[in-house]
């Protein structure tokens, strides 16, 4: 063991228990990112000068979207968690995959569950479906910022071993003897933090006035700082490594990379207003 490791500190999963009434950290995680998007979304949607004049939908439109984009994350995720990390086990288990308490979302669904809700309410209510892109992927790393604190909380989803020349590795209660990266702290600080502040300055620069320019470089720099992160973060122990020492996580964020490319193309070629070209 490293001589500068550090132990880690065991946090009850458990947030709040009354009698048979128990919250965990990771579901308040997702309470707290959904809304304190929503509070950021309103925010941004109140500001005209972001948008080159009207936003492109009202608040109220946006109260009603957090409903849609809930239930977007919440099947997405248990879905890509079902079908990208662990089918064997739920064809063999069906009934197990209604129960999210046990843990087991997917990022990489959640996003897919985005998109569709994205999609089916812009459409239902005529708002551009970029636009909403942006407003949804301008808010999401609050979300991801605590969803990792929690995997940390848990004691799940931990790193590598490291060697002595990583003083802050951790021996995880779960992870074994070794002393790990903790991971959870690398993409809470990539995917929350930096991702979260580099699409704030966009945002201040002009960016939401050319439609889809937030959505696409939210979706390159998450798959970029998400494949960075999985060489630090062990992988799922049911996949394991896979072709060339390759993970899941970085196979599913490759296709993001590439789609992200062409939304910010697409969106740097439209035409913006002449009264804002100089900023962006």
């Amino acid at each position: 063991m490293p001589f500068l490791t550090i132990a880690f500190p065991v946090f009850d999963p458990v947030a709040v228990s009354i009698g048979p009434i128990v919250i965990r950290w990771y579901a308040l995680a997702y309470i707290g990112g959904i809304l304190s998007g929503w509070i950021y979304a309103r925010s941004l949607l109140k500001n005209e000068k972001f948008w080159g004049g009207p936003a492109p939908a009202t608040p109220v439109q946006i109260d009603d979207f957090i409903l849609w984009v809930t239930i977007g994350i919440i099947v997405g995720g248990r879905t890509g968690y079902v079908l990208f990390y662990n089918p064997a086990f739920f064809v063999q288990h069906p009934a197990e995959i209604f129960q999210l308490w046990n843990g087991g979302m997917s990022f990489h669904g959640g996003f897919l569950g985005c998109v569709a809700a994205v999609m089916l309410f812009a459409r239902r209510n005529n708002i551009s479906i970029l636009s909403l892109g942006d407003i949804t992927t301008a808010v999401a790393p609050i979300g991801l910022l605590l969803g990792r604190l929690a995997n940390f909380i848990n004691s799940e989803l931990w790193g590598r071993p490291a060697d002595a020349s990583v003083p802050w590795a951790m021996v995880f209660p779960n992870g074994g003897p070794l002393p790990r990266h903790p991971s959870q702290l690398y993409e809470a600080a990539l995917e929350g933090i930096l991702l979260f502040a580099i699409l704030a300055v966009m945002i201040r620069m002009g960016a939401l006035k050319r439609p889809g320019l937030i959505l696409g470089s939210f979706i390159t720099i998450y798959a970029l700082a998400r494949i960075t992160s999985e060489f630090f973060r062990e992988p799922d122990p049911q996949l394991g490594f896979l072709w060339g020492g390759l993970t899941m996580g970085m196979l599913l964020s490759v296709p993001m990379i590439i789609a992200g490319g062409i939304l910010i193309m697409m969106a740097w070629r439209r035409k913006a207003p002449q009264h804002i070209q100089k900023s962006i």
